[in-house]
This record gives structure tokens, sequence and C-alpha cells, in this order.
């Protein structure tokens, strides 16, 4: 669609991100009714009907002035904000998405326009508004529309200057919509302008030459005009108030636009598609691993080392800045599930408040896009097995009204994301038992508290003692886990029996450079990222002569189990004779890494493995070195849970 008509793609573009802000709108509407939200949500939709009508959405512009004139009425007062009202107009925002995604009007946009959901819903509408006769704007049809309510002296007369952008026609606006749109906030006087227009010999049909001074009569306020025009990106627009009763004297023909009013041709943002942003961190990449290159051959030469320096303060400095682009606050993803509890306290039962905190923290796009799913299975997975009924909250002494909290914070260079309820917490006893059913545990095994609750995790796992359509079947929390692995990130479990529970998730704020310890293994070198690492301590040549089996450090009186790397790939033993301990951390717990030397840290950037080797356990990917050689990244999160598995196995019964 898109290549077909740029004018079009950004109209649904712009119309998606209307739509989903709508839903914020009358969510806050739902907690606090006030004239200037209600305003808003009269405007949203005012705009997507007549934008929809001009670019070929008819159904989409019929719909909408149903639900619009639902609001026209709530402006008059003659009809309350209610929950019914909130649920139907959550239920139409829903459709107009649908039909948005349609692509303009067809057989597909028919369809949804005749099933009798959308019936349904439009009785519902018209129910509520009293009314059935309302047509609205569909190409050149008639039309008759609410028009505002004009008390005495509170309309304002606006002379309006609008001269398209000569390609405009071409790209499918209609001037002529406009205008009628105009039509429909009060009374208008247009006249054409023309002195743009050339000769026969030298007009080109496909270029627009004229413009127009529109004088408008209205109640309405500026904004309202402003959203007419909102497509209209690249046009001349003044928009200048009058007088309603202009002294004698005056002429408002005379009267000059306001240059403070004219749009700024170039606007604040520019819009990018993602793929260009990938390709622009993928060159970005290979820069840096040719600078690291570079700086290694010009160690030896003074005079190229000062070169050096400077391409890498640049080098850093284009890193961080496309970095920056690339980030996004995380309240994209937060604003969502006001809706998600909203539907499901109604479906449970439950009166559940979601609190977010932190909306303002910044995350690489690429992550964002992976959360929704794992975050909608967390709070989920809190209403229903989490937040008690409202009966048993009150005899536990509770507040029939649960709490989930989302928040979000940056810590060096992670996210936490922290979903937090004051539900009855976890059962560790109930996951112990299911554990040893499902034959993830030993009945001789006595894993800690903390242990038992990453359980929660695994594919198919659940204590739930009923299936209900929210959750019940193991599979949602599993998918967390996957999702959080495959963002390089690591989950943490808290509960108290009774109080609540809390889950974070740690993130890394960007995928595409980070930070990484190089350490050696034999003549192999490879990367550890840098915010999963502790400490580095070195191996005590009395642990080295361990008894068999023994897979724990005593490092300031705490108990740490390692790995040691060469036994995990399968390598000879190391001849080395001082080796190092790597403590990393994972899911709340500590792992000793025993590698043969660190090198330092260094700059990664990831590359992603082939489709034949992405599922070689233990590797998180690979990257070049400042040599040429390829070191590999090694999963902290893969070989933390093949320590904890080990340690719960063999770890006897008190």
């Amino acid at each position: 669609m898109d290549d077909i008509n740029p004018a079009i793609g950004a109209f649904v573009q712009e119309a998606q991100e209307i739509l989903e802000g709508l839903e914020d709108l009358l969510l806050d509407l739902e907690d606090r009714s006030d004239p200037e939200q209600i305003d808003a949500v009269f405007r949203t939709l005012h705009t997507v009907k007549g934008s929809g009508a001009m670019f070929g959405f008819g159904t989409l512009a019929r719909f909408t002035h149903h639900f619009e004139d639902a609001f026209d009425r709530v402006r008059e007062g003659r009809l309350s904000i209610d929950g019914r009202l909130i649920d139907l107009s959550l239920r139409a925002r829903d459709h107009m998405i649908a039909l948005l995604n349609c692509g303009g009007d067809g057989p597909q946009a028919t369809a949804l326009e005749e099933a009798p959901e959308a019936i349904a819903l439009l009785a519902a509408l018209f129910e509520i508004t009293g009314s059935e006769t309302s047509k609205t704007t569909g190409g050149n049809e008639d039309t008759e529309t609410t028009a505002p309510v004009q008390q005495p002296g509170t309309a304002r007369r606006w002379l309006i200057r609008f001269v398209p952008e000569v390609n405009a026609l071409r790209n499918g606006m209609r001037p002529d919509l406009l205008i009628e749109e105009l039509g429909g906030l009060g009374p208008v006087d247009v006249s054409a302008d023309i002195t743009a227009l050339p000769s026969m010999d030298e007009l080109e049909p496909t270029r627009g030459y004229l413009g127009w001074t529109i004088k408008l009569e209205t109640d309405q306020p500026k904004s309202a005009i402003e959203a007419v025009f909102i497509f209209a990106d690249d046009a001349e627009l003044a928009i200048t108030e009058e007088m309603i009763a202009p002294p004698a004297k005056a002429d408002p023909s005379e009267v000059e636009p306001s240059s403070s009013n004219v749009r700024e041709k170039s606007g604040e943002s520019v819009r990018v598609p993602a793929a260009k942003l990938d390709e622009i961190m993928d060159q970005l990449g290979e820069l840096v691993i040719a600078q690291a290159r570079l700086c290694q051959m010009a160690s030896a030469d003074a005079e190229l080392e000062s070169v050096v320096e400077e391409i890498e303060r640049l080098v850093t400095g284009l890193r961080d800045a496309t970095l920056s682009i690339r980030m996004l606050p995380i309240e994209v993803v937060f604003g969502k599930f006001r809706r998600v509890v909203r539907d499901l306290s109604t479906e449970l039962g439950k009166v559940v408040t979601l609190i977010t905190e932190g909306g303002e923290t910044e995350i690489d796009k690429t992550v964002i896009d992976r959360l929704s799913e794992p975050l909608v299975h967390m709070i989920r997975n809190s209403m229903d097995h989490g937040i008690e009924s409202g009966g048993a909250r009150t005899a536990a002494g509770k507040p029939s009204r649960g709490t989930v909290r989302l928040s979000a914070r940056q810590e060096g260079g992670e996210v936490l994301i922290t979903i937090k309820d004051d539900g009855a917490g976890l059962d560790a006893e109930a996951i112990r038992l299911k554990a040893i059913e499902r034959g993830l545990l030993s009945p001789e095994a006595q894993p800690t508290e903390s242990e038992l609750f990453q359980l929660i995790f695994a594919p198919g796992f659940s204590t739930a003692k009923q299936v209900s359509s929210v959750s019940g079947r193991g599979v949602g929390m599993d998918a967390v886990r996957s999702t959080v692995d495959a963002l390089r990130g690591s989950i943490e479990v808290a509960s108290r029996r009774g109080t609540g529970t809390r889950v974070t998730l740690r993130l890394p704020v960007t995928l595409a450079i980070i930070d990484g310890l190089l350490v050696r293994l034999g003549n192999a070198v490879f990367v550890i990222p840098l915010a999963a690492v502790e400490e580095c301590v070195e191996l005590d040549a009395a642990e080295r002569q361990r008894e068999s089996g023994r897979t724990m450090l005593c490092i300031r009186e705490h108990l740490v189990p390692f790995l040691d790397l060469d036994e995990v790939f399968g390598w000879p033993p190391s001849v080395e004779s001082r080796r190092r301990v790597v403590i990393v951390k994972f899911d709340g717990q500590r792992l000793g890494l025993v590698v043969d030397d660190i090198l330092g840290q260094n700059q990664t950037v990831i590359k992603t493995f082939s489709q034949y080797h992405r599922d070689v356990p233990g590797f998180a990917g690979a990257t070049i070195l400042g040599d040429g050689s390829v070191a590999l990244i090694i999963d902290v999160a893969t070989l933390a849970r093949r320590a904890l598995a080990e340690r719960i196995e063999r770890k006897p019964a008190a």
C-alpha cells in the first residue's frame, strides 16, 4: 500500500498512533471526567473521520461518525460518562483499528462493516445516543452531521489561509473534502486564490497551483481547526482569529495572516523505518570493528596513534548518538496494560488497580518490540493466581481492591522491569511437590526458596488446580523465560506468602553493541557480557585439587558454585599454573566461571549465528576482535541454569 501511495501509508501510520492514544484518553475519562478530556476524545474522532474519508477509508469514516456522535452528546451534557459508555467506546476503538488495517474501502472492510459484532456495536451506540439517522461523509456523499450547539456570544470567526504543497494532489490530498469538513464546524465562506496559476502552455496537470482563503464561524477551539489539516503536513497554513463584530472601519479582507501561526514545514521529528536504523547499526558495528583493528595496528606508531585516538573519540560519539536514536521510553509498552488490567478485572470479577512508575526509562526499540507478550503473561498471572478475590482479601484483612505495580529503572547497562502484586504470594511447598511430580526435582533434593521459584518458568509448569480462560496451562511463564533469554536478560523472583510476589526482569539497554570482558581459555578468546560480571578472583590452588564433584568456592564467607569452562566445552584440562574465576550474577544467583586468564574489557559488536548454529547452547553470538579473529560470546543464562540444576540434584537432604 505504501508503495502505491505514500500519503495513504502516512495516514494509516498517523491514524494508528492517534487511536493508540485514544485508548488512554478513554481510560483517563473513566478515572476522571473533565471537559478538556471529553473535547480531546471528540477531536480525535473528528480527525480520524474527516481524514479517513479524504484518503478513501469511507467505511471507517461512517462508523467513526456514530462514535463521534455519542461524544458530541457528552459535550452537550445530554449523555453522561459511565462504565457502559467506556466499554462501548473501547470496543468501537478496536473496531476502528480493524477497519484501518483493511487498507481502505473494499471487500474486507465491507465484511467487517456487515459482521454481527459490528452491527451489535452500532445498535448499542444508537441506543445510548437515541438516534440512528445520522449519516457521515464518505467521498462525495451527502452529509448530515450533528452541528455543535452554538451558544450566544460563544462563536468566533477565523480567517484561514490554506495553500497545499504543489505535489499534494498527486499524493492523494482532497482540498474539497478538507473544506467540507471545516463546514461541519460552522458556516464557511470560501474563495480561491489563482494568482499562482500559470499559462496553459506551462501548466502541469499533476501539480497544484491553487490556494484558498476560508472564513469560518464556529464555537470550536483553534485546535479543532488544526485537526482538520493534521495530515496536510507540507501545506502553508495560517489560522487567524477575528472579532465576531469588528468595528465599522475595519475590513476583514485587509487582515493579514500572522506569521506565528504558519505551520513550520520542517517538523520537529522525522519518521525513519526501523529497517534503516538496523542498517545504520550494522554499518556502525563494522566501523567499531575496523576502529579496533586500526587501534591495534597503530600501537607502534606514535604519530598514527594520535590520529587513531581522535577516530576512536568520533566513533564513540557516533555510536552513542546512533544508539540514542533507537531508544524509546518504556511508557510505550506500559501504556498498553491499562486496558489489559481493566478487561481482566471484568473477566475475573476482581477489582484491580494498575500503577506504573518509571515510564520515562529508555530502552532499545528492539527490546521494546519484544516486551509486550512476556509482560502481558506476567500481569495475567498476577491477576489470576496472585490477586485473591475481593472476599478472600477482606477476610485476610486486606483492601478488597488489589494492586499490580509495574515499574522500570536503569541500573548501569541494564533496565530493571518489576511486576509486583499484593496478592497471596507463591506457595513454595506446592511448587516443590509439583516439580517432583513433573520429574524436575528429586524427592531428596532440598533447593532454596529462590531456586524453587525459578521452577515456575519451566515448560508446562503450573500449580493451578483448574485451567481458566486466562491462565493455568503453564505456557505463559515459559514464554516469558524464552523471550527474556532471547534478549540476553535474566529473571529474579521474590515472594512472601500472604503478602505478594515481585518478579524483576533484567534486560540489556541495547542489543547491538555491549561492553564485554575478554577471557582466555587455552588459545581461544571468549567474551562475557560485562553487565553480568560482579567481580574477578584468583582460583586457589587448593580448590583445583578439590574432591570429585565439589564445585563450590568460598568467597568472603559465602559459597558460590562454579563451572570449569574447559570441562563445560569438553576441552583437555588446563595446564595453567594460575587460573581466574569470573563471578557472574543471574536470576538472583551467583556463579563462578573458571578461565585461564582475563584479558580486559572490549567494546563488543554482537554478530548473530547463522541458521545452522543458532541452536548451539551456551553462546549468545560472536564478535570480531581487533586482530580479525572471532570470539564467541558466552550465554551466561544457559550456564547459570546448568549450574543451578546440578547443584539442586547434588544437594543432599537435611
